[in-house]
């Protein structure tokens, strides 16, 4: 494809490396990522960490050292790479992986693309529903709760889908304008929020002390989360404030991004956006949940039990919180912050589905996905557990992260042939396919165990995505080896694959027999099933696949 073709296609170079006229300046990635990230996902992002339980030193520390390894990831992990290659997310994975298994890439995108839009629309149907009354979902609500709910989101999802597939150039317009204003208005729920924490407990802050003890002991305490939430710590922040956007940094998306900067250091841009949206806005926002509760004297494990056992306890809804804050112009943001959220998010999701339906006109198939993310938006528990969905989005994309890492860097260095589907004319190739689907096993096996160590559970979700990625480097590179050398090929090799298959399968229904006769603990029971299955997944392919004919 010439130049020519791709200035006329938009521009984008979504097939050869951008040139270098094309290249932009540090200051367009400043405003790209303090936009972007000031946004819908906000609003539920903050208040959920108090309902988490979190203290001030967990919130606050926690979010500036996990800020920093996200921006420390942008800049050592994804930029190198970008300003190298110079190639988008897709058409390097096309190389590494091939056609088909960039398909299955491009499908698993879309549809967590349309759960995120769908969060983003629920965020606001909520700021709909204070101005028309109807009731709305609660903390622990799964399933729309009353006939106002759904139709609002079905409204609010069509009149979004509609003008995703009719104008996104002009949803990105207004998205950079109201991008300053947006910031602006979370700073303003903060300065709000404090002002009525000051007045109702009649503190006197006259110095960064006193504001400390404040926010110690009156705005994030700490102790017991709300029901059915999981207990945040120091770490818990830590990790999903450098994981949330595993998909982008670890997971290599934003390789579409930076393939456009002049200068890897340009990573160091992404901070724009980590401590203007995902520190002072998550800071912000969740202060007026805090609020809320405080006013209602839910400032007690008894009094917040009390309020759950009643159906009293207040939920965090975006929109009456935001209402309550700033009136009108509060609700405004809610609005356009889940409107230009949800917008560009629907738009990447069809453009993810288009791939795999080419044939199909951009604007039937933003439509559709749009009808999935209003789907999707109709059970309030997707955004009322959003810190899980967005950790378990990064961690199913990770694992590809690692194999772009290890392609582009390590194969050759270890003598092995470095995006290999292209260099042999493959649509599958099987050690990415592979370390793709063992690494999500391992860890989301490892999540779903529920093994506790001295009483605490070590794999939860948003910690095993960091072992994971090494899991996954190492599976690409041993897998890489087998399949260059063709050792899978070998008798021997697929004998002794065979065996560790039936090994596999032995692991998982021997310990239940175990367990049985009283002779193993079910906490053993558990981790050696989990062995078993991440052995039969990993050995089995490579004895069950085409064998080559003598």
């Amino acid at each position: 494809m010439s130049e020519e073709t791709s200035s006329s296609a938009g521009g984008e170079f979504e097939r050869e490396p951008v040139p270098q006229k094309s290249l932009l300046g540090f200051k367009s990635f400043i405003g790209m990522y303090a936009g972007e990230h000031c946004a819908g996902t906000e609003l539920m992002i903050g208040p959920l960490f108090v309902a988490a339980g979190v203290s001030a030193f967990d919130v606050i520390v926690g979010l500036i050292v996990g800020n920093l390894l996200a921006v420390l990831s942008w800049v050592f992990l994804t930029a190198p790479i970008a300003t190298r290659a110079r190639l988008t997310l897709y058409y390097q994975l096309e190389k590494i992986c091939g056609r088909n298994l960039v398909t299955l890439y491009n499908l698993t995108n879309g549809v967590m693309f349309c759960f995120l839009a769908g969060a983003m629309i629920t965020v606001s149907a909520t700021a709909v529903g204070v101005w028309v009354k109807f009731p709305m979902p609660g903390l622990d609500d799964f399933y729309p709760n009353s006939v106002g709910w759904v139709l609002t989101v079905l409204c609010v999802g069509a009149v979004i889908s509609i003008v995703a597939a009719y104008g996104y150039r002009m949803v990105a317009y207004v998205a950079n304008i109201a991008a300053p204003w947006m910031v602006l208005v979370f700073l303003a729920f903060g300065l709000v929020a404090l002002r009525n924490f000051v007045t109702s407990t009649g503190a006197e802050i006259d110095s960064a002390a006193a504001l400390w003890e404040l926010a110690d002991q009156v705005i994030w305490r700490g102790g017991d989360p709300l029901p059915g939430q999981v207990k945040f710590t120091f770490w818990h922040v830590t990790f999903f404030a450098w994981f949330c956007n595993m998909a982008m940094h670890v997971g290599m998306s934003d390789l579409s991004v930076f393939r456009f900067a002049r200068k890897s250091w340009y990573g160091v841009a992404s901070a724009a956006g980590m401590y203007v949206g995902h520190f002072m806005a998550w800071i912000c926002a969740s202060m007026l949940y805090a609020f809320q509760l405080h006013s209602a004297g839910l400032t007690s494990t008894e009094t917040i039990a009390a309020a759950d056992a009643a159906g009293t306890l207040p939920a965090p809804l975006p929109g009456p919180l935001a209402y309550g804050a700033c009136g009108v112009a509060g609700l405004l943001c809610v609005i356009v912050a889940g409107w230009t959220t949800a917008n560009p998010t629907i738009y990447r999701a069809g453009l993810a589905f288009q791939a795999i339906m080419p044939n199909r006109s951009r604007f039937v198939v933003t439509l559709m996905t749009g009808a999935l993310a209003t789907a999707a938006a109709l059970f309030p528990a997707l955004a009322m557990k959003l810190l899980d969905f967005v950790a378990l989005y990064g961690l199913i994309l990770m694992p590809m992260g690692a194999v772009v890492f290890v392609d582009y860097w390590l194969l050759r260095r270890l003598g092995l042939q470095a995006e290999f589907a292209q260099s042999r004319g493959i649509k599958f190739n099987p050690a990415a396919g592979i370390t793709w689907f063992a690494t999500l096993a391992i860890c989301l096996g490892l999540v779903f165990s529920g093994i506790e160590i001295n009483g605490v559970k070590p794999f939860q979700i948003y910690f095993v995505s960091l072992p994971g990625w090494f899991v996954a480097a190492a599976l690409y590179i041993i897998l890489s080896a087998v399949y260059q050398s063709e050792l899978h090929q070998t008798r021997l090799f697929r004998q002794l694959c065979r065996l560790a298959s039936w090994g596999g399968l032995a692991a998982v229904v021997v310990p239940g027999g175990g367990y049985l006769l009283g002779s193993v603990a079910l906490d053993d029971v558990q981790a050696i099933m989990l062995i078993g299955t991440v052995v039969w997944f990993i050995a089995t392919p490579l004895w069950m696949g085409p064998q080559r004919e003598e």
